[in-house]
């Protein structure tokens, strides 16, 4: 569902063609029974609408209710029955398994990055599954400190996972956050590096990270709501005090918003953002005057977005103020209200600006132009901007770690659907390059051997949709090849082309892989993500439908081995395209999926409920209930045929509750004709991005891979 749920499991695909060892049999699926869920009556009344819900009951695990217990059962039920539906696959998933994990080099290190005199990495061991967090004074050199043995903090736990990190100024505390449910609730603490003591700072209920004053013994950091799970409050806490004393230093009263706190790259402030969709505010304080208050820099605005940049000698706003794909202002360190304001890059119709990377002699402007990314070096000596060139058809760049200021040197990441993620040290003075890592793939990889197309569907509207296409040489487009399509389409968040090692089981094996950009994200600039939310989220939903109809006419694939794969809010995607076109899919996958819109979107006690309402509607008002309702996938199961399925969700799910998936699956089953399959896999322990070691998420993939292996007849 929700926007931090970017749960973006971009799986591989594939294209026929090809490989000798292919073995293709018939499909059969064993004799088991499916778990029939109980029905229970309730009913949902509103704007003089009745609905029967009769799933509702179970909301309980999560809810506490008295068939919490009566849940835990039936998920374990379908548990039991999805592991007899694909027992004939065991093999393969092991074999699945081995394969991807061994294109993974075990032990391996990041590429360093220098802040504060210190250069930063971890580094993985041979057969362990989480890390080591290391730094080396001055020079790479010197010798290694390990601030956290993450392998060894993990003992015990089924989930771990630790974030945050943040060193004092004086480079001798380091503060870092801890969640071990898999609820993105993390706990904070305090390591002393010189003595490796832990102090007894423990704060619980953070999203994870915190931000040092300049006093090297204040933290500021952002406070959860324990029912909610919104991030509701900053505080402060000093060293040595009980925090369950912490000053509150902002209270965000607009339940729609998201706040967070960070420091700007030059130390000089500490800034708190708050912001939704629509609109946003800024507050900043001196860094060395912790105990301060915070300033807004500008009062916030309906339907106005700005983020704040600080230079040495003035403040960058980057503002969709009358400007839809956004541009950038400028204004004094002393006045930073909105009527001292000048333009500093003015607003392109085509072109959007993403972002802004401040060095002290130069800025990063990460732009999108017909639907790619793109990097723009500006001088602020004296004004001259480049470009910098790539020449793929279609690839993502990004600002990679910068965390030093006073620099000529960018580090950004590059990576395509043919080429690993790669590491380049950009000089922005003299312009010379330098890649200092890509990523290597255990047993070999050849990008030449592999084919990627840039492609445009035209949506029901006309509107020309991209599409991102990659197979093995080898493949014919003559209907008979397999082929999965993906995508996200929500909060603007932008599917952008990029390597997976896992997919090479796929390619390999017969498949293409196609990501459809499709309105809802931000791919084509801002007005993408708006003709895609709201009252336009059909929109959605039809360009999806019109880029697996493309693909079918282009005998890419067809009807018989068209796949489609999406998470979270593309969950929400995937069940309302087999609703409205359930013919064109041979088998689907929903992860996490958001299906129960409606019914979510009413009950403010789920996590993240009140932050979507400028991406979805509120539903207490009728025409956003009336729209919603009229696609939510939960609300339109009807007696048809529906293509093959298997859903996963997470027990301990913060983002997309268990319970949504559930119902709809049970839904689904009582409902649905035909001798299709319906599977639901429910992890016991983890939450919305499942397993956090490095190879235990690819038993995931494995039984993701088995499910479209099978139905395609390929059994090795």
């Amino acid at each position: 569902m929700y926007k931090k749920r970017n749960y973006m499991i971009i799986i591989g695909a594939m294209a026929i063609a090809c490989s000798d060892n292919i073995n293709k049999q018939a499909v059969v699926w064993p004799d088991a029974s499916a778990p029939v869920a109980e029905k229970k009556s309730h009913l949902r009344i509103l704007h003089g609408d009745t609905v029967p819900d009769d799933y509702y009951w179970m909301n309980d695990y999560f809810k506490k209710g008295p068939d919490s217990g009566a849940v835990v059962s039936y998920l374990e039920a379908e548990n039991a029955y999805t592991a007899a539906m694909m027992k004939d696959t065991e093999e393969l998933q092991a074999s699945l398994f081995e394969e991807m994990k061994g294109r993974i080099k075990e032990k391996d290190e990041s590429v360093p990055y220098l802040k504060n005199g210190y250069y930063y990495y971890s580094r993985t061991e041979e057969g362990k599954q989480y890390y080591k967090f290391c730094r080396k004074k001055g020079s790479l050199d010197a010798d290694e400190e390990v601030l956290l043995d993450v392998d060894a903090m993990a003992v015990g736990y089924p989930y771990y996972a630790v974030g945050g990190f943040s060193v004092s100024p004086d480079n001798r505390f380091l503060a870092y956050g801890v969640d071990t449910v898999s609820r993105r609730e993390y706990t904070l603490y305090v390591k002393n590096l010189e003595t490796g003591e832990i102090l007894a700072d423990r704060i619980d209920r953070t999203t994870g990270g915190a931000v040092w004053a300049n006093d090297n013994k204040t933290l500021f950091y952002t406070a959860k709501n324990p029912v909610t799970l919104l991030s509701e409050k900053i505080k402060r806490h000093v060293l040595g005090t009980d925090s369950r004393k912490d000053a509150v230093v902002y209270d965000e009263k607009d339940n729609t918003n998201y706040i967070g706190v960070e420091k700007t790259k030059n130390n000089r402030y500490i800034m708190i953002y708050s912001g939704g969709t629509l609109s946003s505010e800024v507050f900043i304080l001196n860094a060395d005057t912790p105990l301060g208050t915070f300033r807004s820099f500008q009062p916030r605005q309906k339907e106005v977005l700005y983020s704040v940049t600080a230079l040495e000698d003035r403040f960058l706003i980057l503002t969709n103020d009358n400007a839809k794909n956004f541009k950038v202002m400028e204004t004094p360190l002393d006045k930073t209200a909105k009527e001292h304001w000048k333009e500093f890059i003015p607003h392109r119709e085509d072109v959007l600006v993403s972002e802004i990377d401040e060095f002290k002699n130069f800025l990063v402007i990460s732009e999108r132009k017909n639907g790619l990314t793109q990097m723009a070096i500006r001088s602020l000596e004296d004004g001259t901007q480049h470009y910098l060139d790539f020449g793929e058809q279609a690839y993502t760049v990004y600002p990679s770690t910068n965390a030093e200021y006073n620099t000529d040197i960018v580090r950004y990441g590059y990576t395509s659907l043919v080429t690993p993620s790669s590491t380049f040290d950009y000089n922005m003075r003299t312009k010379a390059k330098e890649l200092k890592k890509q990523q290597e793939v255990v047993g070999g990889y050849n990008a030449e051997e592999y084919v990627t197309e840039r492609l445009f569907a035209a949506a029901e509207d006309g509107t020309k949709i991209p599409i991102s296409l990659v197979y093995k040489k080898g493949f014919v487009k003559n209907g008979q090849a397999p082929l999965l399509l993906y995508a996200y389409g929500s909060y603007g968040a932008s599917m952008d082309p990029s390597f997976n090692s896992s997919r090479l089981s796929l390619l390999n094996r017969g498949f293409a892989y196609a990501i459809a950009h499709i309105r809802g994200g931000e791919e084509m600039g801002r007005h993408w993500y708006e003709d895609g939310k709201m009252m336009k989220k059909k929109n959605t939903f039809t360009d999806f439908i019109a880029c697996g109809k493309y693909l079918v006419n282009g005998k890419y694939t067809s009807e018989r081995h068209l796949y489609a794969q999406g998470g979270s809010a593309g969950g929400l995607l995937i069940g309302a395209v087999i609703n409205m076109a359930p013919e064109l899919w041979n088998g689907v996958i929903a992860q996490v999926p958001f299906v129960d819109v409606v019914n979510t979107m009413l009950d403010e006690t789920i996590p993240l409920t009140t932050n979507e309402y400028d991406e979805w509607g509120n539903p207490n008002e009728k025409p956003a209930y009336d729209y919603m309702k009229s696609y939510s996938p939960y609300e339109n199961v009807e007696a048809k045929e529906y293509p093959n399925l298997l859903v996963t969700t997470g027990l301990h799910d913060s983002q997309v509750q268990y319970f949504e998936p559930a119902k709809w699956v049970a839904k689904l089953r009582a409902t649905k004709q035909g001798q299709n399959v319906i599977l639901l896999k429910t992890d016991m322990d983890y939450g919305h991005g499942g397993a956090s070691g490095r190879f235990d998420y690819l038993k995931d993939v494995a039984l993701n891979y088995a499910f479209l292996l099978k139905l395609e007849g390929i059994r090795k």
